[in-house]
């Protein structure tokens, strides 16, 4: 099991917003990230920031590639677009987060 972890930049004052769509996540988007291998996302807040850090498991890093090309996704990215930066393609600016320290 891989662990990803990245962060994302939400806009200041959609916080409640933000947590709203989450809650509300797409049937077809959850059956889409399962579908793909991922397990235990997590997404935290900082509220000093307003950065997002996201955090999944996956069996296989490479299963996200296709991810950007599908409908499912495109159409989430441009729900998500007026609330969190996001690159002209609609998908969130997302750092890579490199990990430091695990304990299992």
């Amino acid at each position: 099991m891989n662990r990803i972890a990245f962060k994302m930049f939400l806009h200041k004052g959609l916080e409640s917003e933000y947590k709203k769509r989450h809650d509300e996540i797409w049937p077809e988007l959850q059956a889409l990230l399962k579908k793909t291998g991922i397990s235990e996302y997590s997404i935290f807040l900082d509220e000093t920031t307003n950065s997002l850090f996201g955090i999944l498991q996956l069996d296989d890093p490479n299963a996200m590639d296709n991810l950007p090309s599908h409908p499912v996704m495109q159409r989430w990215w441009a729900y998500m677009k007026d609330i969190m930066q996001s690159n002209d393609d609609n998908s969130p600016v997302s750092i890579p987060l490199k990990e430091v320290f695990y304990l299992p």
